[in-house]
């Protein structure tokens, strides 16, 4: 009855939805120039040969995946990456391996869901995470796509707030030949609202290889910083970047360098201004403001650049985790062997955050006072700082093996695929 209501609704609301993606476009959160792939009409033919679709939400879901995209590529089989986000679509620009593509996720509007389909015929279906569009799923279903959950999440507010709906969400999880959830927690959710061969074999993120550097930039950062002590905060949110400033003032340390590196990068500008506003000398990297002996802060407001500053050695602090809450991904600086900090607030990651404490993997800061006491102990003691980096990477290098497992269940629905394939 409710799946009725809301294919009735996107199929008649067609001039809203119409209008809401038009103002989305103006704001610059539509690609113009990708956008009827949001139409469901394609951005480029189809491949030959037999195709996997791999759909994530955003970025995070996007970077989670690309270590089994590039595991299906190597195999031989065609991967069409979709996600909804210009932000996201533009780092996998530059991180798609050969063999896969992106495209825009079409709206969920039988109309625009049919057209995505009718092109491009996939052989399989892999949606990330807890992105449950209903049109699409429904219809990739009727056309005898396999589709398999991965990385499923099912947090316990949305879990109270699917048994409110038992009939829908059941009529959507059902359609999943295969759950693979991330944690045990997860898994049980799930499986109690519906979804079919629920396991628990891990998170890919713990499968990711280590975030690019280019090296001629690196080798200029260092130059520019020389031997000044230096910590950062990364992927930030709004008031956490205050905190940085705060912190940079508290600690007092002559020469200290503090790199802000905010979650979006949009907010820069923002950032800089009111880091400028607590007397700070900042600079802003997207401005092309070099590094000077002057400079206290630097916000690094550039896209795809994590893995260049999480290499200069100092502590990282993950944001997200000190206000608004949720968590940035701790995973990213550990496996580059930087000293991880972060919040109280890291509910994204249930299982990730206390495995990294209980491994001595991380430190968890309870507040800014905790977190500049923690940042000046660490900046205090080298051995202190390299062996808090030693420990995150060991723990980080440890959990890569779930990739292998993941494949391993995928085997019974690749195998047909793979064989076509070395039949063409």
């Amino acid at each position: 009855m409710i799946y009725r209501l809301y294919r009735g609704l996107t199929t008649l609301g067609g001039p809203l939805i119409a209008a809401y993606l038009g103002r989305r476009k103006a704001r610059g959160k539509e690609d113009a120039a990708r956008f009827a792939e949001r139409l469901g009409h394609p951005g480029r033919p189809r491949p030959a040969g037999p195709m996997v679709w791999m759909h994530g939400a955003s970025v995070g879901e996007a970077l989670s995946m690309l270590p089994l995209v590039e595991r299906l590529t190597r195999r031989g089989l065609g991967v069409l990456m979709t996600t909804g986000t210009v932000t996201s679509a533009r780092l996998l620009a530059e991180r798609l391996p050969p063999g896969a593509l992106h495209q825009y996720v079409p709206v969920d509007r039988i109309a625009y869901v049919r057209s995505f389909l009718n092109h491009w015929r996939p052989d399989l279906a892999l949606w990330a995470e807890s992105e449950y569009w209903p049109n699409l799923l429904a219809e990739t279903r009727h056309r005898g796509i396999p589709q398999v959950l991965i990385q499923g999440r099912m947090s316990a507010r949305s879990f109270a707030a699917w048994k409110k709906v038992p009939g829908f969400i059941h009529k959507m999880l059902s359609g999943f030949v295969l759950c693979l959830a991330q944690t045990e927690s997860d898994a049980s959710r799930i499986r109690a609202l519906g979804g079919r061969d629920v396991r628990c074999l891990g998170n890919l993120k713990y499968a990711v290889a280590p975030l690019p550097c280019d090296g001629t930039a690196l080798e200029r950062l260092k130059t520019e910083i020389g031997d000044r002590p230096l910590w950062l905060a990364a992927s930030t949110h709004p008031g956490e970047e205050a905190i940085a400033g705060r912190v940079h003032a508290a600690l007092g340390r002559s020469g200290l360098l503090t790199i802000v590196i905010p979650r979006h990068h949009t907010r820069g500008a923002e950032v800089a201004a009111e880091l400028r506003g607590q007397g700070l000398a900042v600079a802003l990297r997207s401005a092309g403001e070099a590094i000077t002996p002057a400079t206290q802060v630097y916000v690094a407001d550039t896209m795809g650049e994590l893995g260049l500053f999480y290499r200069l050695g100092g502590p990282v602090f993950v944001g997200k985790s000190l206000c608004v809450g949720g968590g940035q991904n701790p995973f990213e600086p550990a496996l580059l062997g930087a000293a991880v900090l972060f919040g109280p607030l890291m509910d994204n990651f249930p299982d990730m955050a206390p495995s990294m404490l209980a491994a001595e993997a991380a430190l968890r800061v309870r507040d800014e006072g905790e977190l500049a006491m923690t940042v000046r102990a660490l900046l205090a003691d080298a051995q202190s700082l390299r062996a808090a980096g030693e420990a995150a990477k060991a723990w980080a290098e440890g959990e890569a093996g779930v990739l292998d497992q993941v494949v391993e269940a995928l085997a019974p629905i690749l195998s047909p695929l793979e064989a076509t394939h070395a039949r063409s």
